[in-house]
């Protein structure tokens, strides 16, 4: 039986041999050592050390590749926080409040070098896949959040245009993540691919529940007041269902409620009430599961060990049913 928190301990010892507390100028690299101090789920690197584990017992290789994609990961949270003006992160001061947005930018840059420098020092012969992998995704988050910044000045957007921003800004990277496991296991091409088609899917699903759970989620196991989502006009799915469900009336009242000043209780009361009679968590919820059943079979499609393949699906069937 996997031990996950094994898991997440290796990555841990393999962050701290990056040793940034002592690396000079300490301006630039006290941010990256707070932030990568936080902990988290380290869902991510997780899934790579899990993926390569599929097809290998030898997980040393991919290491270096796992946490290339958690400095990756954190460098687009240091950065999203400056351009969301987020004050919190994981319950503590965002990088930007603590040492200024000039620091946290540079900080974030330094961050996406050094998880290219861990890609590189692969095996020559797994080497090229890998960058092709990490070097397509990094574009594409870039992507994706520049779509998500468009969608700030627009009222309305479509269902299909939201699914491939949140594909772009947050499902290729976990489906990246699966990949160079694999690649780094030396999985084949077919396999490999079925890993990325898998994680894809689950971030997409990943994504829809964490737009739920952003409004109706418990707030002291997620760790945040609900309807931020809402007090920030964000097109979530449950908006964009909204839009979708409601006659003219409905969907000009929705629109006003999120256009005028007024108290932010009173704001995400009344568009949760509208949420509520229009049924758009359950449709949320139904897209959710679709997207995580998909996951499932394009893991279940991969050549490989079937005991740890199950332990897979429980590992990220436990992920779907998180509180936080």
């Amino acid at each position: 039986m996997i031990n996950i928190e094994k898991l997440r301990a290796l990555i841990a010892r393999e962050i701290e041999k990056m040793n940034f507390n002592s690396r000079h100028p300490q301006e630039l690299y006290m941010p990256v050592d707070y932030i990568m101090s936080m902990g988290g789920k380290r869902l991510r690197p997780v899934l790579c050390l899990m993926a390569c584990r599929l097809f290998t017992d030898d997980i040393f290789d991919c290491l270096r590749p796992a946490v290339a994609i958690e400095l990756f990961h954190n460098f687009t949270l240091l950065h999203d926080d400056i351009m969301d003006k987020a004050d919190m992160r994981r319950g503590r001061p965002t990088v930007h409040k603590k040492w200024g947005e000039n620091t946290a930018i540079i900080s974030g840059d330094v961050m996406v070098v050094l998880s290219f420098d861990l890609i590189s020092s692969a095996k020559p012969d797994i080497l090229p896949r890998l960058l092709s992998v990490f070097n397509r995704t990094a574009v594409e988050v870039c992507e994706g959040q520049q779509m998500d910044m468009n969608f700030e000045t627009i009222s309305r957007v479509d269902e299909n245009s939201y699914l491939e921003m949140i594909k772009l800004k947050t499902s290729v990277l976990i489906a990246a993540s699966m990949e160079i496991g694999a690649i780094a296991a030396g999985a084949s091409t077919k396999d490999s691919g079925l890993m990325y088609e898998s994680g894809l899917n689950l971030g997409l699903a990943f994504q829809l529940q964490d737009d739920v759970m952003d409004l109706y989620g418990d707030q002291d196991k997620f760790g945040k007041k609900p309807g931020g989502d809402i007090l920030m006009n964000k097109k979530t799915i449950l908006l964009i269902k909204a839009f979708e469900t409601a006659d003219e009336k409905t969907a000009n009242k929705i629109t006003d409620i999120m256009e005028k000043e007024q108290d932010p209780e009173t704001k995400i009361s009344e568009i949760k009430n509208i949420f509520d009679q229009l049924d758009v968590k359950e449709a949320a919820d139904r897209m959710t599961n679709d997207y995580f059943q998909e996951a499932l079979r394009k893991l279940n499609g991969a050549s490989c060990n079937p005991e740890r393949k199950k332990e897979f699906g429980e590992f990220i069937e436990t992920v779907m049913n998180r509180k936080s």
